[in-house]
């Protein structure tokens, strides 16, 4: 089993060491939770799900993760930008979490907009990782 904590664990450190995605965070832009004081722009860890898609059960081979970018920049370019490095970084990625096998990641989902009541521009990008031990 690959759990959601493991997952995220290595999310960020593959993220971390990406360094233009580090440049358009400026530093330390990565974030579990962002505070009320966190600096823009940045990315937080959103919600893990873990199922099985033909049988709708519990299932922590099959998980959608979910990332959000904060950008209070004029315009949504630095939002776009900073999803399409992360994109680049993870979408097609395999990781090795453990002792299980592979984790493959693969964009299921993206979406940028305006939040009026927030003031600032959201970002959402939901990957499916799917964990094949090895054989």
């Amino acid at each position: 089993m690959t759990a959601p904590g493991d997952l995220m664990q290595a999310l960020f450190l593959r993220l971390k060491t990406d360094a233009s995605l580090s440049a358009l965070l400026g530093g330390a832009g990565l974030l579990e939770q962002a505070s009320a004081k966190a600096a823009f722009p940045h990315v937080t860890y959103g919600r893990t799900s873990a199922f099985d898609l033909d049988t709708g059960t519990d299932n922590n081979d099959d998980q959608l993760i979910t990332l959000h970018v904060w950008s209070k920049a004029q315009g949504e370019a630095e939002t776009r930008l900073i999803m399409d490095s992360i994109k680049a970084r993870l979408d097609g990625a395999a990781l090795s979490i453990g002792p299980r096998g592979q984790t493959r990641l693969s964009l299921e989902f993206a979406e940028a907009r305006y939040d009026d009541d927030l003031e600032v521009h959201h970002g959402l990008l939901r990957f499916r990782a799917l964990t094949q031990e090895s054989g």
